[in-house]
Order: C-alpha cells, then structure tokens, then sequence
C-alpha cells in the first residue's frame, strides 16, 4: 500500500516536472518569437525608411534588441546623411557640367576666328589651342559621366532592343576616325540578324563606343572588327583590334579607374573609357572580358543579358 503510494507521488512528480518543462520551453520559444518578431519589425522599418527610435522603449526584453534600435537609429542617421551629401553631389556636377559648356564653346569659337584669319600666322597655335580645349572638354564630360554613375545619380533602363540597330550606330560614330588613321572598320551589324538583348541603348553605346575608340586609337595598321555571336543566356559583342595587345598581367588593371599603361602613355586619353564602359555594362546585369596577344591584337568581348 505504501508502495502504491510513493509510486503515484513519483509519477506525479515525474508528470508534474514534464509540465513544468514544457510551459518552460514555450515560454522560451514565446519569448524568443516575440523578441524575433520585434527584431523583424525594426529592420523592415529601416528599410522602409520608417524606423523611429522612440517607437521602441527601454523596457525591450532583451539587451540585443535594444542594441539593434541603437545601431538602426545610426543606420538611419548616416543613410539620411548619405542622401543629403549624394543630393550636394548630384548639384554639383549638374553646376560643373553647365557651366563649363559656355566657356569651352567659346574657346573653340575663337580657335575657328582665329584659323580664319589670313596672314596673321595663327594657324598652327590655333590649331594647337583648339586641339587642348578639346581634350579639356573630352576630360569633364568623361568625369561628369563617371561621377553620375558612381553616385547613382545615372539611372540605366535596360529593355529589349535589336543588338543590330546599337552595331549600326556605333559604326556611324567611328568610321570617320578609323579612316583618318588609314583603318578599316567592319561592324558586321548585318550578321546580327533579328538578335535581342536587354540594354539601354544610349549608355550600352557609349560602352561599346568606348571598346572601339580605344581599339582604334592603339592600333596603327589593319583595322578593327566588330561583330555579333548570340548564346543562351547572353548575346556576345566582340571588338577584335590588329592594334599593341596589352600584357596579361596587365588584364586585371585596366578596367582601374584612371589607368594607363606606360606602353601607351603617350597617347590622348585619362583612363577612364573602359572603367566607365564595364560599369555600364556592370548595371546591366553583364560583363566584359578580354583575350589579347602583345604585337597582335585584341578582343573585348561585352556581354550583355538575352530576352
């Protein structure tokens, strides 16, 4: 009898202590959802850019959450602050880019008056003035566009468009300076066929117009090809050049923002065409690639997404 009952006081016991550790375990899970829960609402009110520090008191269960407010409310703080300097930024350059115009049109006025006038012996420094006034404003259109793309003011809008129509233009731009350097360039635009990509066809052009200014520019014999080969996910635009190569070791550090190899230093340039043309293409989801042979040539390849 006194073992039935320490038996039923051992299994209620036992019963009770299963209880009290099951209420335990959902008070703990309770606690750590609601704590979850609260996180959770934090972070997707940061990034709605609705996170206020005072919604969330100083009562918060858990020191993690409070440091989670704190560390919100500096995010906020320093994202606001972001937004006003890129808001300065984007002032500045469209101030830049506005106010030089004036002046270099001026300048190039003059250089024409200048070169016009018979007998004054003019030519040649004109010639020269209006040679450095064009490199001047080669060089601030370039850093007005970077800068745009850097600070996200330049918004790219990739959609479907005919990969033959952005080769037909680009051929337009270039020709003429191919053939003054005595070049050919073939842009077999025709090959394309009916071919698609995603891209934005004002910037995607001045990516690939920079591929073949610079294929033109370093190459003193042959020429320059430029043409379509279309793949699964992307459709490939190769510019193939009989120009200087460039070294392999090389490869990684011109696409650097302002490089320039000491094989070519002494031709015009900043260094900054190929930076500008692989994060144009970067924004659209695609990439650039290189293959080159010192004395032989070299192939750019862009890559840009398919339908």
């Amino acid at each position: 009898m006194i073992l039935d009952k320490v038996s039923v006081i051992i299994l209620s016991a036992s019963i009770f202590c299963l209880l009290l550790a099951v209420v335990i375990t959902l008070l703990d899970f309770y606690f750590r959802r609601r704590s979850l829960r609260r996180m959770n609402d934090m972070i997707q009110s940061a990034i709605d850019g609705t996170f206020r520090a005072d919604i969330f008191d100083e009562s918060l269960s858990a020191s993690v959450e409070n440091r989670l407010a704190e560390y919100l409310a500096a995010s906020e703080t320093q994202r606001a602050n972001t937004a006003a300097e890129q808001e300065k930024t984007k002032t500045l350059i469209a101030d830049i880019s506005h106010q030089t115009k004036t002046p270099i049109a001026n300048l190039l006025l003059y250089t024409e008056l200048l070169k016009e006038e018979e007998g004054a012996g003019n030519s040649g420094t004109a010639a020269l003035l209006e040679s450095q006034v064009k490199k001047l404003d080669f060089l601030i259109q370039s850093l007005v566009k970077l800068s745009r793309l850097e600070t996200g003011i330049l918004v790219l809008h990739p959609r479907r468009n005919q990969v033959s129509l952005l080769l037909k233009e680009a051929e337009k731009q270039y020709t003429a300076q191919a053939q003054e350097k005595g070049l050919y360039l073939h842009v077999l635009s025709e090959e394309a066929g009916e071919v698609t990509a995603r891209f934005d066809p004002k910037w995607t052009l001045e990516a690939l117009g920079n591929l073949i200014d610079n294929a033109v520019k370093y190459t003193q014999t042959g020429g320059v090809t430029v043409r379509v080969k279309p793949y699964e996910l992307f459709v490939c635009i190769e510019v193939e050049d009989t120009g200087i190569g460039i070294a392999e070791e090389e490869y990684a550090k011109i696409f650097g923002r302002f490089y320039r190899s000491m094989s070519v230093s002494d031709e015009q340039g900043v260094g900054i065409g190929l930076y500008l043309a692989r994060e144009i293409v970067r924004q659209e989801s695609g990439y650039i690639k290189l293959v080159s042979e010192v004395g032989k040539g070299t192939v750019f390849s862009l890559y840009l997404p398919a339908d």
